[in-house]
């Protein structure tokens, strides 16, 4: 399981701190985990963490490798606003099967099953989750999702991770641009493969450079592509490349 922390945010200021920062509305808090991101003012990733009401204070639940650098960022956004961040002393559980008593659906995709914190150790339950991923092509932290990613071609539109009525937040200039005024040339998209290649392997097509291959799974992985240039000649290294519809 990929290291997780999970950071617990107090004081009366923190929703609305929130609200202005990351990529979801906060306000669907009420309802359950909200999957959300914190982008640079030029709309590139930053990370990507799930948020939790938790009685008067919110869980953030963050990739243990961006949480350091998240804690920097989001102190210095908060300036005067009534609000702490530490850690939560919680630990991550999640699985695919019978939901337990506390837990909460995974935003992304019912697939992805349920997401609980808890004072026991971490755990999940044996599912595969980089086959759900690459099935529903679905990034993940520090793989798909990089410091060059751009969110909305990284799919987290149908990952229900940004919220486009919601107003203002760090990013939201560029975001709306991408979608209301520019049509995406580049984008995460399933792919068959025949063969095997690292991630990171790029992906060329008619000798030119078309993307770049991330997870893979059996005989189907996560792919980043020029969308111009995708097609079924592609090829990873020695694998061969093409692209699902």
């Amino acid at each position: 399981m990929h290291n997780r922390r999970i950071l617990r945010l107090t004081g009366s200021d923190t929703d609305s701190f929130l609200q202005g920062i990351v990529t979801n509305d906060v306000n669907r808090l009420d309802d359950g985990l909200v999957y959300a991101a914190l982008l640079t003012p030029q709309g590139k990733y930053l990370a990507d963490f799930f948020l939790m009401r938790h009685g008067s204070d919110v869980l953030l639940d963050v990739s243990g490798g961006l949480a350091d650098g998240l804690i920097k960022r989001l102190n210095m956004y908060k300036l005067r606003a009534d609000v702490s961040i530490e850690d939560a002393n919680l630990n991550l559980q999640r699985g695919t099967g019978e939901t337990p008593a506390g837990a909460l659906p995974d935003p992304r995709h019912p697939d992805l099953g349920w997401r609980a914190y808890t004072s026991a150790a971490p755990s999940e339950d044996g599912t595969d989750w980089d086959e759900i991923r690459v099935r529903h092509c679905i990034p993940e932290t520090g793989i798909e999702l990089t410091p060059d990613s751009y969110i909305l071609e990284s799919g987290f539109e149908a990952l229900n991770g940004l919220d486009f009525k919601k107003g203002c937040y760090v990013g939201q200039e560029v975001t709306a641009r991408m979608k209301h005024k520019t049509a995406l040339r580049k984008g995460l998209r399933q792919v068959a493969i025949d063969g095997a290649a690292p991630v990171g392997t790029e992906i060329t097509s008619g000798g030119k450079s078309a993307g770049t291959l991330f997870t893979q799974s059996g005989d189907r992985a996560i792919a980043f592509l020029r969308l111009d240039r995708a097609g079924n000649d592609m090829r990873a290294g020695e694998a061969k490349i093409r692209l699902v519809e």
